[in-house]
């Protein structure tokens, strides 16, 4: 027997309590995995509360990343020992997740742990280290270099938002901070972020083109603030964008598009190549200050989840959350 957080659905209700589950009720896939750590992110908080239609089939075991120990593998390209991550491919929404002692998963889910990493580190990084490495990717790709000017990042203290800021500050670049907590200043300072921005600021609508501010931007909001941030966007400055916790729409025009240059590069980390992937988490290792993971991290066990997803939700939540299912 071991412990699961479950979540089932009365009258169109999301319900979340811890349950104990035996191995035969697991999905039947090619790898057991025990998990030795998860992690919360505002996906999470939304199938947890059930504020977004995340989950598509009950009971569900939320949790969309792990890090953990393989068990059993019918698979020939995993051995019981081998250490793995799992982060993305639908798993906590269509899939049983990480919120458990113990899953079952798909081998082409799996990444092997990179040399110099572990399970906590893999789990402080996560999928919203792992957007962050693969927005600051994106910038690189459209040419942007720390020499063209200043990259502003929203939603700064949140998980993907703190991680993009102490990448982009350790590989030189001059990092504007965008956040809604006047009390998160010191914290972002602490991460690199050189400029500090308030989300009201940011939040007015935008006039078609504004005086250019940004060589590029990592956008974790949408709507009206990533719509000022295209106006605001340098010429052939690039915009990547992967979150829309402010709103899914974009109230703005083609001209920036037109007019500057501007390239919107969406980011998407579920169902990204595994060439890509592996590529961004060997980045993780080597562009991830050391010392970031111990300041942005706080570990919290199974039964704490639920009023840490109402948390993240409500935009309380700073920096990453562990969430150790043995705890």
């Amino acid at each position: 027997m071991f412990n699961a957080l479950v979540l089932e659905q009365e009258e169109g209700k999301t319900l979340a309590a811890i349950k104990q589950l035996e191995l035969s009720d697991l999905p039947d896939e090619d790898v057991l995995i025990e998990v030795t750590y998860s992690s919360l992110n505002y996906k999470d908080g939304l199938a947890v509360t059930g504020t977004g239609k995340i989950v598509h089939s009950f009971p569900m075991v939320p949790g969309i990343d792990l890090a953990g120990v393989v068990k059993e593998s019918r698979d020939p390209g995993f051995q019981p020992g081998d250490e793995v991550i799992m982060t993305g491919w639908s798993v906590g929404e269509r899939y049983w997740g990480g919120y458990s002692q113990y899953a079952r998963m798909k081998p082409e889910w799996l990444v092997k742990m990179p040399q110099g990493m572990d399970a906590a580190k893999a789990m402080s990084i996560g999928t919203a280290g792992l957007t962050a490495m693969l927005c600051v990717m994106a910038l690189e790709e459209g040419g942007i270099t720390p020499d063209k000017g200043t990259v502003v990042v929203t939603g700064a203290a949140g998980g993907v938002g703190s991680v993009a800021v102490a990448i982009l500050s350790k590989l030189g670049y001059n990092v504007a901070a965008v956040t809604g907590r006047e009390s998160t200043h010191e914290y972002l300072r602490g991460l690199g972020a050189t400029e500090l921005l308030s989300r009201e600021e940011m939040a007015e609508k935008a006039r078609p083109l504004e005086k250019q501010r940004w060589a590029g931007a990592i956008d974790t909001v949408g709507d009206t603030i990533l719509a000022r941030l295209l106006a605001e966007t340098d010429y052939r400055g690039v915009v990547a964008a992967c979150g829309l916790a402010g709103g899914y729409k974009l109230p703005s025009t083609v001209m920036p598009f037109i007019l500057r240059n501007v390239r919107l590069q969406g980011v998407d980390s579920v169902l990204c190549p595994a060439d890509i992937r592996s590529a961004a988490w060997s980045r993780l290792l080597t562009d991830l200050p050391a010392n970031a993971l111990g300041e942005i991290s706080n570990v919290i066990g199974l039964s704490e989840l639920p009023q840490a997803a109402a948390d993240i939700v409500a935009g309380k939540v700073q920096g990453r959350t562990l969430v150790d299912p043995n705890k």
